[in-house]
Order: structure tokens, then sequence, then C-alpha cells
């Protein structure tokens, strides 16, 4: 990221020879897109995505949206007819002026220098749906961080794993049972360079794993200003167990898991000093990177410290996210399985394997708990946070056995919210509807008072209008991949036929689109069935309900509720009203969260860490309807949306009353106010309350109001 020179380690030269290799397959005019091609930047811009969808769309979704992929695929009489299309020409132009000044401003001024970057490790990496690193939240997450980071120009590496398979891919049958299966994906046709050294050799660096030398190789991929670099043990030079310790991500195996999280931990911190790049802060993003602890210690107690020191200084240049108050998600792993997998690195260290193990016990010296990554992570970190006011307060109360002598209040896990990339999540109709009204600059100015006045200001009629053009859209979205899903599952011919008729652009339309675990409750929209399928009826009033999420391949229960969900599609109501969508990934999901009106959240609370997605949903215009948990129970304010405030009691009795408030206020507040319609067809109601939402939620929850909070709270301590 820092040295640039011919001679560096950091990639930057395998970049740009791969930028002129592409670029030879392209005509003198569209020879900028190589070097768009190979930055993600393009992703977040509004034509980026039509430039290269233009080149032929067909080659572009085969190629799974890869733009890589489309300017090798392309038919050279192809590329010669667009590089005599004038206007095309000019937009190439636009785009790689934008993304070469985009990467010439100054690093921002806030004391983290490019000289000592934030190293962020996350095990998942969300960027865009042709880089299939991610499974859920965490992965979202993490890519909306590398974006605001490359916003921001703040000095930011990432540091992540290269799976092969990623995470599994869902299909269903017709008894609604989820079936699992991986596919390979093929990085090097992706916009992605293996780092090579001096020698034009792949650089690596090694490991003892399970008693065996694993060589890692690393591979950069640039995200704006951001280098994000991916650890691979796919080698020929390695045994092939070793060769499948990042083929999937999350795998079930727990040797293999925690051989993981060695490699990104303990290997990615090798890396980045083969790389040339010295942090001068670790960003833990969750715990799977925890054992980087173990390779600094080892490097400190090397020069003569004391293991206090080294400790001291460890934890000064290393922050922690927590993300999960599910325990679940906690992982620990005894020490006969640490030592198994691990051994020959614990004996490394320097100090009696047993001293590092005792800082990820609840209770030090107890050889018989397990050692887990949080607690590791919270006592080798100078400073730790929750993604949501509410969960930091969970996780104050879940972690104070480590802090016995203070009061749980006092227990040092703040808060830092979770937000979201503006301009990734937020259609471009609803982006040029601002750009009209608040100029082209609107998103550098969303915490001004003049985005809110702004927002205010938009005729009702234009923001209804957009409303439903991106409505139409997702019905568009959703007949055609109902269909789709419904013939490979081999449905019969009436129920394929529902789906092509099945919702209305017309119609108050729902989502509830997340992973499929247990207590997120999709059970509760079928709790008391009989009201429920009386709102999908014809009539004036219907609605319409989106769903998709998938379970975790070892989640029996998640994968239960699913199957029971399912078994209700055989009611008329449901099969017009109601789809499923196969395989949620990072491509359907910007197009659910921008057409639905209404997003659903109806976790037990308080297992609710943060909730990301009702977020994206406010950016297009929708309005949340979600339990008081997570970012919900910060952000609403009784008149940007629609809370149920969930009782502590018994599971049963709590999601009665949940169950029961979620079609309490569907009946009498959300259906009524949608379909109170003027004499044009507009809901002003509906509308005001939109604005207010879009007034009060966004800027509060982007990820660039995120990362500054991070910079200003944790990153940045001495300000003098």
């Amino acid at each position: 990221m820092t040295v640039t020179t011919p001679q560096s380690n950091d990639g930057q030269r395998d970049v740009e020879r791969a930028i002129a290799e592409l670029a030879e397959r392209l005509p003198g005019p569209l020879v900028p897109l190589a070097r768009a091609a190979y930055n993600y930047r393009w992703a977040w811009l509004p034509n980026g995505a039509k430039l290269f969808r233009q080149m032929d769309p067909v080659i572009w979704g085969h190629g799974e949206w890869n733009p890589r992929y489309v300017i090798e695929a392309v038919p050279p009489r192809r590329l010669l007819e667009l590089a005599h299309q004038q206007p095309y020409v000019e937009e190439v132009r636009a785009l790689a002026a934008r993304i070469q000044a985009d990467r010439n401003r100054p690093w921002a001024q806030t004391g983290i220098s490019p000289e000592r970057p934030v190293a962020y490790f996350c095990s998942e990496f969300a960027v865009h749906c042709s880089l299939p690193l991610y499974g859920g939240g965490l992965g979202v997450l993490a890519g909306d961080y590398l974006k605001a980071a490359s916003d921001l120009a703040l000095p930011v590496v990432g540091v992540g794993l290269l799976y092969r398979q990623g995470y599994f891919h869902q299909r269903l049958d017709t008894a609604g049972w989820q079936h699992e299966y991986w596919v390979n994906t093929n990085y090097e046709r992706l916009p992605a360079v293996r780092v090579t050294g001096p020698d034009d050799r792949p650089l690596t660096v090694d490991l003892v794993l399970r008693g065996r030398r694993v060589r890692i190789q690393v591979w950069r991929i640039d995200v704006g200003r951001v280098p994000l670099y991916l650890l691979d043990t796919d080698r020929e030079d390695n045994h092939p167990i070793d060769r499948w310790i990042t083929a999937r991500l999350y795998i079930g195996d727990r040797q293999t898991r925690l051989a993981q999280y060695a490699v990104l931990g303990i290997g990615g911190v090798r890396v980045l000093d083969a790389l040339g790049i010295r942090p001068g802060l670790v960003h833990l993003n969750e715990g799977h990177a925890v054992l980087s602890s173990s390779e600094r210690l080892r490097r400190l107690l090397a020069t003569g410290r004391t293991f206090d020191e080294a400790l001291a200084l460890l934890r000064q240049e290393t922050v922690f996210t927590t993300h999960t108050p599910v325990p679940a998600g906690n992982e620990g792993y005894s020490q006969s399985e640490v030592e198994m997998v691990l051994g020959g690195l614990m004996d490394d260290l320097g100090v009696p394997p047993g001293t590092y193990y005792d800082l990820g016990r609840v209770v030090p010296g107890n050889e018989q708990e397990s050692i887990n990554i949080t607690p590791l992570a919270l006592r080798t970190s100078r400073a730790a946070n929750g993604v949501s006011r509410r969960h930091a307060e969970v996780a104050r109360a879940m972690w104070h056995p480590l802090w016995r002598e203070r009061a749980e209040a006092e227990v040092p896990i703040t808060h830092v919210t979770n937000g979201v990339h503006t301009t990734t999540w937020m259609s471009v109709e609803m982006q040029a509807l601002l750009e009209r009204h608040l100029g082209a600059d609107w998103d550098s100015r969303l915490t001004a008072p003049a985005f809110a006045e702004g927002i205010a200001a938009i005729p009702d009629q234009e923001l209804w209008g957009v409303r439903r053009t991106q409505r139409q859209a997702l019905v568009d979205y959703v007949r055609e991949r109902s269909i789709r899903d419904r013939l490979g599952r081999g449905e019969t011919s009436d129920f394929v036929d529902a789906a092509a008729r099945s919702f209305d652009p017309n119609v108050l339309t729902i989502g509830f689109a997340r992973r499929m675990v247990t207590y997120k409750r999709l059970y509760l929209l079928t709790r008391f069935p009989q009201r429920a399928l009386r709102l999908l009826a014809d009539g004036p009033t219907p609605i319409q309900l989106v769903l998709a999420g998938k379970a975790h391949p070892q989640d029996h229960e998640a994968k239960e509720a699913l199957r029971l969900f399912f078994e209700l599609r055989g009611v008329p109501e449901v099969s017009r009203r109601v789809v499923f969508l196969e395989d949620y990934d990072l491509h359907m999901a910007p197009r659910i969260v921008a057409g639905v009106d209404v997003w659903l959240n109806l976790p037990r609370p308080p297992l609710e860490a943060s909730g990301t997605s009702g977020m994206k949903v406010t950016l297009n215009g929708g309005l949340n309807l979600s339990v008081l948990d997570g970012w919900w129970a910060e952000a609403y304010d009784g008149e940007n949306g629609w809370a149920i405030t969930s009782p502590a009691a018994d599971y049963q009795t709590q999601d009665d009353h949940d169950a029961a408030a979620l079609l309490d206020l569907l009946e009498r507040e959300v259906i009524p106010t949608f379909y109170d319609r003027a004499a044009d067809g507009i809901s002003y109601r509906w509308v005001q309350r939109i604005k207010t939402a879009m007034r009060t939620l966004i800027p509060q929850f982007t990820a660039e109001r995120m990362l500054r909070e991070y910079v200003e709270a944790m990153y940045v301590t001495d300000r003098s």
C-alpha cells in the first residue's frame, strides 16, 4: 500500500502487469476499461456496472458480473463496435478518470499515516457479488467498511482468506428441505492478482499446522484506494488436507476451522511483513483472526521483553469488534484441540503455552475450560466495541466475568453502531432523485442540515414515483426468479404458473430476507395462520411477501422452520402472494432492499447484534417494522417506522405476544396508511413517513459515519 516502486512486494507491480495484459484485448479507445476492471471502485459508481453490462448483457450475467471476464469473453468485433460509439467511449473515459482522480486524492489527516496503516482482519468480505468471499452480515459489514475507508481516504489494508468454494449455495426440494452445494471459483479469471516477489515467483509464507509445513500464497484485490489481501493454501506443494484449509467459508470440521484461524491470524501477520506493510493498528473484526496476537507476542518476546511488557505493547496496537451476542458464535477450543493443530506454533511463543491459553479462559488456570476466541481478543486489545448500543450492553453483561472486580456498566466494551455504504445499497433511481434535488455531491453532505431539508422538499409525487419504479423492478425480478426456482425444484405446472402471475406492482410489498437462524423467528409470520392468510387474500388492501435466506448446513432447527413454512405453499393465497427466493446472495439483496415497502425484522431480543439490512431499506425509501433490538432500539423515534416491544417472558409467551403485535401493526397502521390514497393515487401519509425515515436514519447509519467513529473513539488515542 505504501511502497509503489517497481521493486515493491505489495502487489502493485502485479496489478499493473495484469492491467497491461487485459488492455491488449481492447481497442485503443476502450483501453481505460482494463484499469477500471481491476479496481472495484467501479461497483459503487452509477455508470460502472452499466458500462460492462453494455458490452454484452448475456455474457455479463453468465460471468457472474465479473468485469475481467466480460472483457475477455466478448468477441473482438463487439469491442470494435463499441470503440466506434463515441458516447460509450466518453463514458469509459469519464469512469476511468473518476477512479484515477479518487486514487490521486491526498490521504485524510486523521493521525493514521499511510506508512503505518490500519490492518483490518476479517474472515469474510462482501465487496461484490462476483467475489464469493462472504456468508452473511459480517462480510457485508466488512465490505462496506473497506469502501468507506476508500471514500474517506483513510489508510487501510484488508486481510482475509481466499475461499475456492466460498459459502454454500442453496436449493430447496419440493418438500421445502434445504440442500447445500458448493461451486469452485476460478480466481485466475477475476480481477485479482497473485502477489509475486522480486524473483517473479508467488510471494509465500509458511506455517506449521498439524505437524506439517503449510505454504500460504497471497492475492490482491483493489477496493478503491484500499488493497485487500487474501491468503490461500491451495498450492500443489501443500498436503491435500492443507490445500483444503481455505476451501470453504465457516467449514464444519473444527480442526480445519482452527487451521483457518491460524492462517488468517498468524499467516496474516507474516504476509503483511513479507509485503513490506507495517500496520500501526490491527483491527480484529470478530475474533476469527485473534491468533494474530500469538505471532505478534512471539515477536515482541523475542526482543527480550517480559510477557507483561509484550502484552501491553500488543494491546496498544489492537482493537476488537465483537459481533455476536449468541453464545454459539463465540467459539472455544480445548487445550488438546489447540495443541493438535497449533502445537508447534504455541511452543515457539517464548512463554509456556498455558500463559497464552489463559488469556482465552474466563477463569485463568482452569485447564478444563475451553480457550475462547472472544475473551482472547478482549484481553489482547486496548479497546473493544459492540455493533450497536444495545449489543454493547449485552456484551458487557456476557463478558462481565472477565472483569469481576468492576461493575457491569464499567466493563470496557463500548459501542460503534454499524452503518452501510450509501451508494452501494441505494438504487440508481433513488440516487438520481437525490442528485436532482440535493445536488451532485449530496452523499458528501449527509450530516448537514441541508440534507434533511432537501429530503423534506422533494415533491411527494416524485418520491412516490421512484418507489413505484423500484417496486416494479422487484416484481419483475421476483417473477423471473421464482419461475426458475419452482421449475428447478420440479414443482407442478399450476404452482409454476402461479409464479408468473405472482406479485402485483401496486400491492404493499413486505420483505424478510436474512440468515435463516432460529432466533430470527421466521415462524412468527405463521403463528396465527388464519389472521395472516386474511392479509394475503384478494381485496382492496392485500399484501405480498418476499422471503429469502440460508440456514447454516448444521443448523437443523432452522432448516425445519423453513420446511414448515414451505408447507403452506399449496394455499392459493400463499402461492400467489408469497415467494421464497433461493440462494440469497449479494446479487439478490440490493434488488430486495430497494423494492420492498416494509422490512420485517423479528429477532428474539437481545440476540440481534445490529442488523444492517433495515438500514439499506431506508436508503431506498422503505420502512422498517422491527422488534426493538439491535440498531432499531436506538433508531426508532415513533414516526420513522414501526416497532414491537417484546416482553421479557418465556419463549412461548414472547412469541405469542410478538406475533400478535406484528399482525396488529399491519392491520391497524401499516396497511391502512399505505392504501390511504388521494385522488391522484398517492398515499401522502406514507410518503411523509418515508421522508421522516430518510431524514432521521440515513445520516446516522452510514458506513462513513461508522468509520469516523472508529477513528475518533478507537483508532487515534493521542490527539494532543
